[in-house]
């Protein structure tokens, strides 16, 4: 099914100012009708307080803030503008203890670079067709994982590709 994403607001984080240019430009030609971009973490906190995105699509890598942090601040800070934004995490990196840890910190989906075109556009088709519920427990609050649960990880030191 195709949509027509011209109403689409999305918040596109990346510190590589060329890979936000290949993604805005990829998102443009889908039909995204508004897209921000900010260039680490702490750029994109601070616009989601003036900026309704509908989706979030970040780079993990990026200082000062990487989009780990950053999620885990979206979701979880008292202040959070939109802490049930779907975030799309976007990272080179796709060790199991980095899609594991998005995923505990309550990610909506995750994608490898390089990027498909194709694969971006089912990635954001996904996060508008699966509504999931968000739940909130102890140690978790984000997207219900189904009968996944969250799980210890040992610290990420390195910079993932799943589906949640």
């Amino acid at each position: 099914m195709a949509y027509e994403l011209n109403k689409l607001k999305i918040l596109l984080v990346d510190d590589d100012s060329s890979m936000r240019f290949l993604v805005r430009d990829l998102l443009k030609a889908f039909g995204v009708g508004d897209i921000q971009t900010a260039n680490d973490g702490q750029a994109a906190y601070q616009a989601l307080r003036s900026y309704a995105a509908d989706i979030v699509i970040a780079d993990w890598v990026m200082k000062p803030m990487n989009g780990l942090e950053f999620l885990q601040k979206v979701r979880n800070e008292p202040d959070s503008p939109n802490p049930f934004v779907p975030m799309i995490m976007l990272t080179g990196y796709t060790e199991a203890d980095r899609v594991l840890a998005c995923r505990n910190a309550g990610v909506t989906s995750y994608l490898a670079k390089p990027i498909r075109p194709e694969t971006l556009y089912k990635r954001i088709v996904s996060v508008i067709e699966d509504k999931r519920p968000f739940v909130r427990t102890d140690c978790y609050f984000g997207p219900d994982l189904g009968d996944a649960t969250p799980v210890a990880v040992a610290p990420v030191e390195s910079e993932a590709v799943f589906e949640i």
